[in-house]
């Protein structure tokens, strides 16, 4: 199957190579902003002098005063369990992805291909002229959660298992991997009425991305609505802050209010995302009983993937912009 062209209102599929993005978003941030391998420990808010700081308390022993937190720390993220969001659970699948590397040139058109077999999906995506991203979801892993930590096993179980049923250019895609890209890991969301009712912000701390609503990868949506999240939150903080003048933390019209707005503005969004993700996948990796086969094959991608797959189209609104000082009039007359 060859994904191509657009779908419903002028949507498609687009990809990037991760790489290039996360540099793209690092280079628009201040030097020394970023700090890697910075593990939250525990997380404590305070009331002085009317102002509501967070203090973050970092497995190193490092302490940091913030105005706002905003956790953006994964599938198991420890803000969400601050918050008490309900834990990730299981979807009862997993998933094995990779990047193949063809010095030479892989000769390949830049189209995304998926090959589905009964509780098996599996497909590539040339990100460049020699790099090309593959992916493999199955109802169960080859050998337990294990092979996380061992891409040569994780490899080789791959192959072993899935080769005499894979298209023969998806098995020399996979034999032809980096093995430091490769990665394997059980596919978990979080139930989608958590998202309705849960505590999503509490004050000046929220989440967002996986911290927020992990979700199957089935709709291709998870890195995308993350996005989205920091498009909304940015709207929402920043007319506060030029509503204020600066930064509030406490009082009328504070950032604990651009936060919830941005909450109730996210969650039936984010709510949607998981529920379509889950079911994509589901009805996907189905079994091969008739009714199952006549729900995938004939209701599914003829009547229902077009449509699932234009939820990507969304207006996230604009962000706000200040506009530059107008000259007083010694400057106009000079």
């Amino acid at each position: 199957m060859s994904f191509t062209g657009t779908f419903g209102n002028g949507s498609g599929l687009r990809y990037i190579h991760r790489k290039n993005l996360l540099q793209a978003l690092a280079d628009e941030l201040p030097i020394d902003t970023i700090h890697f391998s910075c593990k939250i420990a525990a997380i404590e808010t305070q009331t002085h002098d009317g102002s509501s700081p967070v203090i973050i308390h970092l497995g190193d022993g490092t302490l940091i005063k913030a105005k706002v937190l905003i956790g953006c720390d994964g599938v198991h993220s420890m803000v969400a369990r601050w918050l008490g969001l309900s834990a990730p659970v299981k979807s009862g699948r997993s998933a094995g992805l990779g990047m193949a590397v063809f010095p030479e040139g892989h000769g390949l058109s830049h189209e995304v291909r998926q090959f589905i077999d009964v509780g098996l999906r599996a497909g590539y995506v040339p990100l460049n002229d020699k790099e090309i991203y593959w992916f493999l979801t199955c109802n169960s892993p080859p050998k337990g959660e294990n092979l996380a930590g061992n891409p040569e096993l994780l490899q080789k179980e791959v192959l072993d298992k899935y080769a005499k049923v894979l298209p023969p250019l998806l098995v020399d895609i996979i034999q032809k991997s980096d093995l430091s890209t490769l990665h394997w890991a059980p596919l978990m969301f979080r139930h989608p009425w958590n998202m309705l009712i849960g505590n999503l912000s509490k004050g000046n701390i929220t989440v967002a991305g996986d911290a927020m609503h992990p979700m199957t990868p089935d709709l291709g949506q998870g890195g995308c609505s993350a996005l989205e999240d920091a498009v909304v939150l940015g709207r929402h903080i920043g007319n506060s802050f030029i509503k204020n003048k600066r930064l509030v933390t406490t009082g009328d019209n504070n950032v604990g209010q651009a936060i919830d707005e941005y909450v109730k503005e996210r969650k039936w969004r984010v709510t949607g995302l998981i529920t379509g993700s889950y079911l994509s996948g589901w009805v996907q990796n189905g079994g091969s009983k008739w009714w199952m086969k006549f729900l995938r094959d004939v209701i599914f991608y003829r009547l229902f993937f077009g449509w699932i797959l234009s939820i990507a189209k969304y207006d996230c609104g604009k962000l706000p912009s200040v506009s530059p000082a107008k000259p007083d009039k010694q400057s106009k007359l000079d």
